[in-house]
């Protein structure tokens, strides 16, 4: 199998690069809005201290509010970690685009055991992962099906993460699509359901 063409950025003139240059603009901005949302449930997560946080300490969140559709972002080991409450319809999504990702049963080991699978979670609508970029280190930003910034990623585009950096996509289940720059899916740390509506990340004890 051909290792994926190194994406260079196209000469700043060019109507791609014009087309990144908006989506970037557009992610930003959205992105600046999801940040404040996020704020409240990230400062009431119930994380240990920051000494205890730099050391690699496991997080617990509550997740018994978060809305279908929904992203909350904590942090374990100095790292965004997503939780995102997946709709049907995003589960949905997951099915019959295999031959556009790079690596659509996860066999490279960027998941535990029990993420290997179509959704990558413990639970098909709840799916966990590092919120980082497996190319550069960038964080990606969500885009759902349907709305202003997913038409610039394509009529066909069934919603999921891009990375304005360098122009990674990924699916719900943070599946790397081919012939992008990142050479990975995203990484689904350690987790286990304390309760059902309780995740403990970076810790998935002996039942996960």
């Amino acid at each position: 199998m051909n290792a994926p063409a190194l994406l260079l950025p196209p000469p700043a003139d060019t109507p791609d690069a014009l087309r990144r240059r908006a989506l970037v603009q557009a992610t930003a901005a959205a992105g600046g809005i999801a940040a404040v949302a996020a704020a409240v449930p990230f400062a009431t997560s119930l994380a240990p201290s920051e000494r205890a946080r730099s050391l690699g300490a496991a997080v617990e969140v509550d997740i018994a509010d978060l809305a279908p559709g929904e992203t909350r972002t904590v942090e374990w080991r100095g790292k965004p970690v997503w939780i995102v409450r997946r709709t049907p319809q995003m589960l949905q999504a997951l099915q019959g685009h295999d031959a556009d990702l790079a690596d659509p049963a996860s066999a490279k080991d960027q998941q535990p055991p029990y993420a290997r699978n179509a959704h990558r979670s413990i639970q098909p609508e709840v799916f966990v992962a590092i919120g980082i970029c497996t190319h550069l280190g960038c964080s990606p930003t969500q885009v759902a099906e349907g709305t202003p910034q997913a038409s610039l990623l394509g009529a066909d585009w069934p919603g999921g993460f891009f990375c304005p950096c360098h122009g990674s996509t990924f699916d719900h289940a943070g599946r790397v699509y081919r012939n992008k720059p990142a050479p990975t899916n995203l990484e689904v740390p350690p987790h286990r359901f304390v309760t059902a509506t309780r995740l403990r990340i970076g810790d998935d004890g002996d039942s996960a």
